[in-house]
C-alpha cells in the first residue's frame, strides 16, 4: 500500500511504512487501535507526525523508551527510521501489544514490547534510556511523574513529547511542580501543535 510522505525517505523505510499501513488498516477492522477518523490520513496523522521527532533525537542515543505506545506511534516509526536505536514500548493493552508484535515481525524491526503500565515496571530489569517519548498519552505533569524514576538518576535524560493546542497550559501546570530546560518546536503536521524537548528535570521543593 502506497505511503505519501512530505519529505523523501529511503525505499527501505517507505516499504516498511507501507506494510505497517496495511497491517494497521487490517487490524483496525477488528480492534480499536487509533481514532477511526485518522485512518483516512495515516501518512500525515501518524507516520509524518512520528517521523518529525527523528531529527530531534541525539545522534548518539542508544536506548529509547516510549510510554503508552498504543498502535506504535511514534516508537515503531522511529525504530524503522533509526535502526541503531534499541526501542522499548510500554503498553498495558494486550491487543495493542499483539498488533505491535505483528508489525515488528513483519517489518523485521526488533522492538522490545512490555505489556504493562510503565509505572509498574521493574527498572532494575531494564537498560537506562537516553530518550523517553510519549504521544497523546497524558498531561505534561503526568508524563514527568511517570518518567521520574529515570530522570532522577540521569539529569541528561531527554524527554520528547508532542503536544496539542493545550501545550502552554500544560507547561504552566508542570512548572508548578518541576523545573526543567525546555525547547519548543512547531509541528509540521498541525499548526496548533508543537513538540516539547525537555532536559534537566528537578522536583520543586514546596515550602510551608
Amino acid at each position: 500500500m502506497e505511503v505519501c510522505l512530505m519529505l523523501p525517505r529511503s525505499p527501505e523505510l517507505q516499504n516498511k511504512l507501507s506494510l505497517y499501513k496495511t497491517l494497521l488498516l487490517k487490524w483496525s477492522k477488528a480492534i480499536n487501535l487509533v481514532s477511526p477518523s485518522t485512518l483516512q490520513d495515516i501518512d500525515s496523522r501518524h507516520f509524518e507526525d512520528s517521523l518529525q521527532i527523528e531529527p530531534l533525537l541525539p545522534s548518539g542515543a542508544k536506548v529509547l523508551f516510549d510510554f503508552g505506545s498504543g498502535a506504535g506511534f511514534p516508537a515503531l516509526v522511529l525504530a524503522m527510521a533509526r535502526e541503531d536505536l534499541e526501542v522499548h514500548v510500554f503498553e498495558s493493552d494486550q491487543k495493542k501489544c499483539a498488533f505491535m508484535g505483528s508489525v515488528s515481525r513483519e517489518t523485521f524491526i526488533p522492538v522490545i514490547i512490555h505489556n504493562e503500565r510503565v509505572e509498574h515496571v521493574d527498572i532494575q530489569k531494564l537498560p537506562k534510556p537516553d530518550v523517553v517519548t510519549a504521544r497523546a498519552l497524558s498531561s505534561l505533569k503526568s508524563l514527568l511523574d511517570m518518567a521520574q524514576r529515570w530522570w532522577e538518576s540521569n539529569e541528561d535524560l531527554l524527554l520528547i513529547f508532542p503536544k496539542g493546542e493545550k501545550s502552554e497550559a500544560e507547561i504552566l501546570e508542570a512548572r508548578e511542580f518541576f523545573s526543567f530546560d525546555l525547547e519548543e518546536f512547531p509541528s509540521s503536521t498541525d499548526s496548533r501543535s508543537k513538540i516539547l524537548r525537555i532536559r534537566h528535570v528537578q522536583t520543586i521543593e514546596k515550602t510551608n
